[in-house]
Order: C-alpha cells, then sequence, then structure tokens
C-alpha cells in the first residue's frame, strides 16, 4: 500500500502518536503558534521529542551545516500548494526575518552554530502564517496528514473514498499521462510540433 515515511535524525527523535486533524488539510487558517518549531515537528514529522542540533540537521536538506535562504523557504512550506497564492515579496521578507534572528552578522547562511547558539540564548523560530510547513512529496504529505489519520494497515482500495483519497489518485494518474506522453515523444526521431511551422515542409 502506501509506504510508511518517517524522517530519523541519530536516533535522538521520539516518534508521536500525530495530531489527528480534518481530513489532512493544508489550510493555514489555524491560529499562529508561540513554538512554531514544535507545530511543525508535531504536524509535519508526527515526533514529539527533538532537540536543537536535531532539528537543525533534519533541515539542513544538503547536509552542508548551514542552512541556505532556500532551506528556510522549504522548512517554511513557502513553496508548497497551500501557500502559491502568497506574494513573492511577503515570503521574502518572512525568510529575511528569520535570517535577521540567526544569522545577525548578515553571512547569508544560519551555521548550525549559529542556531545552537541563539535557541540556547531563548530564539525561537517565528509563526510567519505559513501554516506548519509543508515541504514533503507528493506521497509524504497524503500518507503524514491523511492516509495515518484516517486509514490504517487494513484499508483496501475500496476504502479511500474520501475527497483527499480521490484527489490524490486524480494527481497520480495525471503525473503518469504525462510521463507516458514524454516517453513516446523521446522515442520518436524528430518530434513534428516542436519544429517551427516556417521550416516544416507542406505536403
Amino acid at each position: 500500500m502506501v509506504a510508511r515515511l518517517v524522517c530519523f535524525v541519530a536516533g535522538v527523535l521520539a516518534l508521536s502518536s500525530g495530531l489527528a486533524s480534518a481530513h489532512g488539510s493544508h489550510s493555514n487558517d489555524q491560529p499562529q503558534s508561540d513554538d512554531w518549531a514544535t507545530r511543525h515537528m508535531m504536524e509535519e514529522h508526527h515526533i514529539e521529542g527533538f532537540d536543537a542540533p536535531s532539528f537543525f540537521t533534519l533541515h539542513d536538506y544538503d547536509a552542508s551545516g548551514a542552512w541556505t535562504t532556500e532551506e528556510v523557504r522549504k522548512t517554511y512550506g513557502m513553496d508548497d500548494e497551500s501557500n502559491k497564492g502568497v506574494d513573492q515579496s511577503r515570503k521574502e521578507a518572512a525568510v529575511r526575518q528569520v535570517f535577521d534572528l540567526f544569522d545577525p552578522t548578515n553571512t547569508g547562511t544560519i551555521t548550525r552554530d549559529a542556531w545552537l547558539k541563539a535557541v540556547a540564548a531563548g530564539t525561537r523560530l517565528p509563526d510567519l502564517g505559513f501554516g506548519p510547513g509543508h515541504h514533503g512529496d507528493m506521497e509524504y504529505e497524503y500518507e503524514i496528514h491523511h492516509f495515518e489519520k484516517f486509514h490504517g494497515d487494513d484499508t483496501t482500495e475500496d476504502d479511500l473514498t474520501h475527497p483527499e483519497d480521490i484527489e490524490h489518485f486524480r494527481r497520480h494518474d495525471e503525473e503518469e499521462l504525462a510521463q507516458i506522453r514524454l516517453e513516446k515523444l523521446e522515442r520518436m526521431q524528430v518530434v513534428e510540433v516542436n519544429i517551427p511551422s516556417k521550416f516544416r515542409r507542406n505536403f
């Protein structure tokens, strides 16, 4: 069925049972949190027990030892479809807000040491209004925000009737059709539709 996807970091993170909410919605209309990192870990990763080094490592996607602006955007889910209607200037301002807190010397990255020092001094990631930080792929988001909450190991295909199930498999079908079309084009020696009309022979 759907593969279970849970991120583990250095064996120090403990799994929680997760939070139940309305059918896996990606709505961002929940009240803002005073502790956004904890909200993120519980809602997006189903993890309760974590520390500052673990949180940093989990969101250092390229394992470089520093967070870039792109990694901060990803962690906050700014590029997730749930935030596609948000103006880019607001997203840029939000990223600057995080960097003002954790990169006070304007190096352009948030290093692990800078992160740990700021957290030890009481600085926390602010809730910037982008929701819990959806940053997984389609399978992960469906699994953790819907399937785990409303289905189980004994779920059959006939049980997958929620709107979220239908939309998930519709997107799967769409991706498969797109892949089939691409493979068909790649097998063609010449793709006629890609030739400008002035260079085509008129028969």
